[in-house]
């Protein structure tokens, strides 16, 4: 291993985020979309489609965050499920029957959950836990900014060409991500370090499974994630539905406009979060304010049908997302200091995540179905309501326990 990172693999490490951010998700909300103005599917059924993918990727987190922590072909790992959510992008849009959709949707969610801890195993591994702070918000800059050049694309390829086109573009920047992984070189990744074990009073052999999940602080974390997510993921979908609904011909830039809003505002937040961080802010005081906006994201997006308005809300989720794609990586690092079990609490959170967008995206499109939307945003507000009051009375602030002292920038 040399000294330090090259700036090819840093350069690297850039494309990789700039481009997986538009794979490791699929096509998301436009995926409500086509299922609704072009297939007409009612909202449980798209209810269902989302939450396939979802409960696939729970099932795999575990097993994700163990292989991770294990080998050492991570660059392989990200190359290969980003090819394979290109594969299950193809399968929808040749193939747009009902268990055709949910057995596409259950490989993306199974591909894409390797993505995030394999990511951040190679970011821990080059650049150590010193930078890490940085280099978490710098990534989640190049991720958001991503997503906003993808959405753009999405928005007019949807408009002019047709909804087909944003699957074929995310099977473009799929193949562009197994391309650029090769850039990081393997021989700069410490892999004892990339997993959490750069602590004096590591041995090298990574602790039990039954200890990690038996450590309050991480169970408190874990829970809270789920509920950020059951309180979120179902928010921007239902959004997109309306659009369709009340709005045929405008639905795509609608929500293409609502994505690059929201992505726009995470570059900035993602950046500010990881340098204040670094520079000694506490994790806690920060994840709040995510939190904090949850409920009023939900109950503005009740009250309105307006395509300026819902832009205008979901300039909110910039916020929140841009917040926790952050924060949530780093409270990981500090509960994870030198277990050697950094990835696999990688593996949980995406878990935890999982769980909580299963939850919003079945029981929210159950909810519209049975009592409007009205009804269905109120009720995620509300979850989001219990969120905040959760994290803030029981989670403690991770960042001194894990440092000692704040880190230098």
């Amino acid at each position: 291993m040399t000294a330090g990172p090259s700036v090819r693999s840093l350069r690297g490490l850039d494309g990789i985020n700039l481009l997986m951010s538009d794979v490791r998700d699929g096509v998301g909300p436009y995926l409500s979309v086509f299922l609704k103005g072009s297939l007409h599917w009612n909202a449980g059924a798209i209810g269902l489609a989302m939450a396939a993918s979802s409960i696939a990727a729970a099932l795999c987190q575990i097993p994700a965050g163990l292989v991770v922590d294990g080998t050492r072909a991570k660059r392989a790992l990200i190359g290969g499920s980003g090819l394979m959510v290109g594969t299950g992008c193809l399968l929808i849009v040749l193939f747009p029957h009902f268990w055709s959709v949910i057995a596409a949707q259950a490989v993306l969610g199974s591909a894409s959950a390797i993505i995030p801890p394999a990511i951040a195993a190679l970011s821990l591994g080059l650049v150590g836990r010193r930078r890490l702070d940085a280099r978490i918000g710098r990534n989640e800059s190049f991720n958001h900014a991503g997503n906003l050049t993808a959405a753009v694309l999405a928005g007019a390829l949807g408009h002019y060409l047709g909804y087909r086109w944003i699957f074929y573009l995310v099977c473009a920047f799929a193949l562009a991500s197994a391309a650029i992984v090769t850039w990081v070189n393997p021989r700069e990744i410490d892999n004892d370090r990339a997993r959490g074990g750069e602590d004096p009073s590591h041995t090298g052999e990574p602790i039990s499974f039954r200890d990690l999940i038996g450590r309050r602080d991480l169970r408190i974390f874990l829970a809270s994630v789920v509920l950020f997510h059951f309180a979120n993921a179902a928010m921007l979908p239902m959004a997109g539905q309306v659009l369709a609904r009340t709005h045929p011909g405008q639905d795509t830039i609608a929500l293409s406009a609502c994505i690059v809003a929201a992505q726009f505002v995470m570059v900035g937040v993602a950046f500010c979060v990881g340098r204040a961080s670094a520079g000694g802010a506490g994790r806690k005081p920060i994840f709040l304010i995510a939190l904090a906006v949850l409920p009023v994201r939900g109950v503005l997006f009740s009250v309105t049908t307006s395509p300026y308005a819902v832009v205008g809300i979901q300039v909110l989720d910039g916020v929140a997302a841009g917040i926790f794609g952050v924060i949530s990586v780093l409270i990981a690092s500090d509960l994870m200091r030198g277990t050697g079990r950094f990835n696999l609490a990688q593996g949980l959170t995406a878990l935890a995540t999982g769980i909580g967008a299963t939850l919003s995206n079945a029981t929210a499109g159950f909810a519209v179905q049975w009592f409007g939307y009205q009804t269905g945003f109120l009720y995620l507000a509300a979850i989001a309501v219990c969120a905040l009051i959760f994290f803030a009375v029981l989670m403690p602030e991770t960042k001194e326990a894990a440092t000692g002292q704040p880190e230098a920038a």
